[in-house]
């Protein structure tokens, strides 16, 4: 999100060169990390527009993060949080992915602090001038070296992907779709619209998002319910069943008895 703008004399805070990060001691480091903000204002800032914007970007980012954590994998993901690289004016990807790196609460990403840049970025865009997501980004991105970065088109419901071929390239190369879907060879995952939103696959088995995981483990609850009801009521049908057998064979027995006692009064007569 942002204008799309790059004045190297901007009033907005910069973090140091990585050669000025280099010099610093420990607690230079630590007081420069404190004062950079935590938030972008409001002249950087696209304008809101609505839920189309929010939606996908959130259903996205808890889709990730359950799938990293399933996973057992380390990866931050965020969104719309301030990202500091060195001497480059900030920005805030509506969402990114950091792999490897601690999945704690942040308000800023900033590289030489943290010692790693961007691994995947996705801008949504639904209204208005496109040329930021589609043209400025596209250059900036590459030019910081994020492997990958996707715009998804909530107006078009489109999806488009840019690549670095290579980790010394600067210029993305377009990727193209196979039936509508997109390899992110960053995530291990492929995407494709579906609906308004975004949707990710691992292999065959969509990604899903918290309250589609919900609902799947109230359709299995379900599902295991009635299959606990079903085998309990085949227990009690086969405890009637043995009950019944238990009582013929029991009255047969008596009867048994009966008639052997009936022919040895007969005989005694």
């Amino acid at each position: 999100m942002g204008r799309h703008t790059d004045k190297v004399g901007d009033a907005f805070p910069r973090a140091p060169s990585q050669e000025e990060w280099e010099r610093m001691g420990q607690e230079e480091r630590d007081q420069v990390v404190a004062a950079l903000p935590g938030e972008v204002t409001y002249e950087e800032m696209a304008m809101p527009e609505g839920d189309r914007h929010q939606e996908p970007k959130v259903l996205a980012r808890e889709a990730l993060k359950g799938y990293f954590k399933r996973r057992g994998r380390k990866a931050y993901v965020g969104a719309e949080l301030p990202v500091y690289y060195p001497a480059e004016r900030r920005f805030a990807p509506d969402l990114l992915v950091v792999l490897d790196a601690e999945n704690h609460r942040r308000n800023k990403w900033m590289v030489s602090h943290e010692g790693h840049g961007l691994d995947w970025v996705m801008e949504i865009h639904v209204g208005g001038d496109r040329k930021k997501d589609a043209e400025f980004n596209v250059s900036r991105y590459a030019r910081l070296g994020i492997p990958e970065y996707f715009i998804f088109d909530g107006g078009r419901l489109s999806l488009e992907g840019y690549r670095l071929t290579t980790p010394d390239a600067r210029v993305y190369t377009r990727m193209e779709s196979l039936n509508g879907r997109y390899v992110s060879e960053v995530l291990g995952l492929e995407l494709q619209v579906e609906g308004e939103d975004v949707r990710f696959w691992a292999g065959n088995a969509p990604l899903l998002d918290s309250e589609e995981f919900i609902e799947r483990l109230e359709d299995q609850t379900m599902i295991l319910q009635r299959r606990a009801q079903e085998e309990s009521r085949r227990a009690d049908e086969e405890s009637r069943r043995a009950d019944e057998e238990s009582r013929r064979a029991n009255e047969a027995e008596r009867r048994s008895k009966e008639l052997e006692a009936e022919l040895a009064r007969l005989k005694r007569g």
